[in-house]
């Protein structure tokens, strides 16, 4: 017990886990990697795995830390974010609560994965009793927006995601609603740098497929390099989350990383950082949740 163990949704997308997985895999303890039993999204329509995947995953494991877990992640009566929650859930149960349960989106690539690990361990001892003292453990995403023939557009300030939990109550996909305590960790994010076709398929097929900004398309759409300062509010859920954007001559991953700790894109401060920790500290504090007790959503059930 109290070991890392770091957890992937394999979909549609799945190619992308050959740039995420590699981040984690040395300081990771556990791999695991979920997959619907008939290869099915969050809406129920199909996908296709090419086998040279699973020949690259072998062939890359070579410490043996990886392990495919197959179930049925797709129930027709619960909404595409119900789902998307439910797999969350049923993966962590299978990680093995106890450790370090870290979730990681295919298109989400640690900065350095190490630093968040030593920052966990920090708190060891939230892992003794986790149903007592449920928290996450989250770090900030550095948005990549869109990919240009020349170049990027990215979302000048850094927002929340939640990586890491002791006790996998989610409520909606990663968040459970207990405590968080913040790190300055950086996950680059390219959720929506994709092509347009892939982003339309993504749009349609992902756990927010319902809840979609109807100006959001139009906006990326119309982005370039030469106008990116005119367009504001451009998050695909709540506009005003995503104020402005900003512009990078690169699309190498590695030279990402070094521009975004070059440029003043990321608002986190350890004076910010401190604020957010005794905020939650104090709204948690056991006087206020007296009789509350951390419960599993019965959604969740193997069906």
């Amino acid at each position: 017990m109290k070991k890392i163990h770091v957890g992937f949704l394999l979909s549609y997308d799945y190619d992308k886990i050959k740039l995420s997985l590699p981040p984690v895999y040395k300081d990771a303890d556990r791999i695991f990697i979920a997959m619907d039993q008939e290869l099915r999204t969050w809406t129920g329509n199909k996908f296709e795995v090419d086998p040279s995947f699973f020949e690259w995953i072998k062939a890359f494991d070579v410490d043996h830390k990886i392990e495919f877990y197959s179930d049925n992640f797709f129930v027709p009566e619960l909404t595409a974010i119900e789902n998307d929650t439910r797999e969350r859930h049923l993966l962590s149960l299978k990680m093995g609560i106890g450790n370090w349960l870290i979730q990681v989106d295919s298109d989400e690539y640690f900065i350095d994965f190490g630093k968040y690990v030593r920052d966990l361990k920090k708190h060891d001892h939230f892992l003794d009793h986790p149903e007592r003292n449920p928290v996450q453990i989250s770090g900030f995403h550095l948005d990549v927006y869109k990919y240009l023939d020349d170049g990027l557009l990215y979302v000048k300030n850094a927002s929340k995601v939640l990586l890491a939990t002791n006790y996998p109550n989610y409520k909606y996909a990663r968040q459970s609603k207990e405590r968080i305590i913040y790190t300055d960790n950086l996950v680059l994010h390219e959720s929506l740098a994709r092509t347009e076709a892939d982003l339309r398929y993504k749009l349609k097929n992902w756990g927010h497929n319902d809840e979609l900004n109807k100006t959001f398309l139009e906006k990326w759409l119309k982005a370039d390099k030469h106008n990116y300062h005119e367009i504001k509010d451009v998050f695909y859920l709540d506009a005003t989350q995503w104020k402005e954007l900003g512009y990078l001559p690169t699309k190498n991953i590695q030279e990402l990383k070094q521009h975004f700790n070059e440029i003043d894109c990321v608002n986190v401060t350890q004076v910010f950082l401190w604020k957010k920790n005794f905020g939650q500290w104090f709204k948690h504090l056991k006087v206020f949740k007296m009789g509350k007790k951390p419960f599993f959503n019965p959604n969740f059930k193997i069906k």
